[in-house]
This record gives C-alpha cells, structure tokens and sequence, in this order.
C-alpha cells in the first residue's frame, strides 16, 4: 500500500510539474517566437485548457496521498505543532502553489482570453496589467513547484 501511495504521489507531481515546464519553457516562448499569430495562440489556449484537467486530476491525488504518506511516517497533517521544519516548508509551499494555480484558472486565466482578443493598444491599464500578470505567474508558479520537489526530496531523505 505504502508503495503504491508513493508513486501515485510522484506520478500526480511530475505530471503537473512536467505540463507546468513544458508549457512554460517550450510552447510559451515558441508562440512569442512567432509574434504571437493567432494560429500559435490557438495552439497554446488549447494546450493550457487541456492541461487543466490534468492538473487538478494530480492536485487531487496529491491532496489524497500526501496526508496519508505523513500519517505513514507518524506525522499529523491537522497538527502543525508537531511538524518538523522541512514539512513546515513543504506543505506552506504547497498551499501557495495551490494558491496561485486558482488564482491562475480563476482569475488571470479567463482574464486574459477576453483581453488577447483586444488589441493591444486598446487595451486598458488594468487589462495589461491582467496580460502581464498572467504571463509571470506561471512561471512563478514553477519556481514554487521546484521548491516544493526540493522540499520532497529532502523529507524522504530524512
């Protein structure tokens, strides 16, 4: 059981994870490569909409393995006094991480495919300041999402 819980849980996170790099490191610069014709922009809409999915089919598995893979190791997921630092950090990353990822999907995210249709001198202060956002946050989420498979990797060496 206790194997099987582990690979469901690096499963969920490299898929996620993956997605996140492939998105953000391949398909993203290939359509600003392009000058951003919409055909490109089609294809990176439809690849982000298809990944969501995925992504909250893995926060859904890590969600369930995680605490079971610290109760596993004696830890109490609903008692963050007994927490040793390294999970401490974990699971605060992992709170921002699912932070940003709904602010992502439900905020930037329909945001900026009602503004891409705007052009971009037209655009108001506010909705370039959508389009820029959604375009960093991504990315930030990545930073966070490494950070957490660091944090992964020192626990179970500990």
């Amino acid at each position: 059981m206790y194997s099987t819980l582990v690979v469901l849980h690096i499963l969920a996170a490299v898929s996620w994870i993956g997605g996140m790099i492939f998105l953000s490191l391949v398909l993203a610069p290939l359509v600003r490569g392009r000058k951003a014709a919409p055909e490109f922009m089609a294809l990176f809409r439809s690849a982000a909409l298809g990944f969501r999915p995925v992504v909250w089919m893995a926060i859904a598995v890590l969600l369930t393995t995680g605490p079971m893979l610290l109760a596993h190791r004696g830890i109490n997921v609903a008692n963050p006094g007994s927490w040793s630092g390294i999970v401490t950090v974990k699971l605060t990353l992992v709170a921002l991480l699912l932070f940003l990822t709904l602010l992502h999907d439900l905020v930037f995210g329909p945001q900026v495919s009602r503004v891409s249709a705007i052009p971009e001198s037209q655009r108001t202060p506010s909705e370039q300041v959508a389009f820029r956002t959604a375009r960093w946050l991504p990315r930030f989420s990545l930073l966070i999402a490494l950070a957490v498979m660091v944090a992964a990797a020192m626990l179970a060496r500990s």
